[in-house]
């Protein structure tokens, strides 16, 4: 929630999977003006309607991302050293930037 806050001007939807299903986080997305594309755990058969609703080439892309997060794992680490969230967020975006870069030598 803090970083979809931070970028709130840039993001138009924000794509997750069940594990970020709370009500309270899709809320505070729509009333940022983003669309929340998070799928429902199976608690209630309404819960398979709001499912069938989601834009399932805009959820799928989240795969891409999924991808990169397991690249970086793989080489840099899945740990963060950091305890407070501004310096996690910034440990995870120096280790982005350096896989960034590792994949720019090797082109």
């Amino acid at each position: 929630e803090q970083i979809a806050r931070r970028n709130a001007g840039d993001l138009r939807s924000l794509a997750a999977d069940k594990g970020y299903d709370k009500q309270s986080l899709r809320e505070s997305l729509r009333d940022l003006g983003i669309r929340p594309l998070i799928k429902h755990r199976i608690f209630a058969p309404s819960d398979h309607a709001h499912n069938a609703r989601i834009d399932e080439q805009r959820y799928n892309q989240r795969s891409m991302t999924e991808t990169v997060n397991s690249a970086v794992k793989r080489s840099l680490g899945f740990a963060v050293r950091a305890r407070s969230w501004f310096r996690e967020f910034r440990e995870i975006a120096l280790m982005c930037v350096v896989y960034n870069i590792k994949r720019a030598v090797k082109q």
